[in-house]
C-alpha cells in the first residue's frame, strides 16, 4: 500500500502541473502593437537627435 501512495504522489504532482500549465496559458485579451510601437518611435526620434555637446 506504501508503494501506491508513493506512485500516487507524482501523478498528482503532474495533474496539477498540467492544469496550472493550461491555466497560466489561457488567452488573455489582447493590447495589441499600439504602445510598443509608439515608445520604439520615440526611442528612434531621440536617438536620431544630436548630442548637445557636438
Amino acid at each position: 500500500m506504501a508503494a501506491l501512495a508513493w506512485l500516487l504522489i507524482p501523478l498528482v504532482a503532474a495533474i496539477g502541473g498540467g492544469l496550472w500549465g493550461s491555466w497560466a496559458n489561457r488567452t488573455r485579451k489582447a493590447r495589441g502593437d499600439g504602445p510598443e510601437l509608439i515608445g520604439y518611435a520615440r526611442f528612434r526620434e531621440a536617438m536620431e537627435k544630436p548630442r548637445p555637446g557636438s
